[in-house]
């Protein structure tokens, strides 16, 4: 269990964030079309899980925006951008942010997407949600490099997620 905080006061989450070198676990969750996707739609590909507790906050869209230009470009990586969001609230916000480069995934249908990655608060007002959290993995789903944001309301270090791809 990890512990986070939500504007300066403690929150739990479910477990720790997958370790480093370590294969990253599958999982299917769904895009704006409603289709069930999994880690294997982007074989071959790096990829950034930007997992946030909702793109309706701030900071939330904010690091959807950010990690979208960033990545503009670089056709071997694939920002997944994963929260507890219906795939239509995810679809509509990346289609008004005009935000080409990531991929929304919901987790409404894989509630066990924050257990596996150690994400799912626990407590606290936004108990039932994922943490923001940053996880980096490579062609083969290797873990490269992992974030969990201590503050909730705090941005992740971008650069050392893209530096880790």
């Amino acid at each position: 269990m990890a512990t986070i905080a939500f504007k300066g006061n403690p929150v739990h989450t479910v477990g720790e964030l997958p370790a480093v070198g370590s294969a990253a676990p599958d999982f299917a969750l769904t895009n704006g079309q409603l289709e069930d996707v999994g880690l294997a739609a982007f074989a071959g590909r790096k990829k950034i899980l930007n997992i946030v507790p909702s793109l309706d906050t701030g900071i939330c869209a904010l690091s959807a925006q950010r990690f979208n230009a960033d990545v503009a470009g670089r056709d071997h990586l694939v920002v997944l951008n994963i929260s507890a969001d219906l795939p239509f609230a995810a679809a509509r916000f990346c289609e008004s942010q005009k935000l080409a480069n990531i991929v929304a995934l919901s987790t409404f249908r894989a509630p066990s997407f924050g257990k596996d990655y150690g994400v799912a608060m626990t407590d606290g007002p936004l108990r039932g949600l994922l943490s923001r959290a940053v996880i980096a993995l490579d062609e083969n789903n290797t873990v490269l490099y992992t974030e969990q944001v201590p503050e909730i309301a705090q941005e992740p270090d971008y650069a050392a997620a893209l530096a880790a791809v």
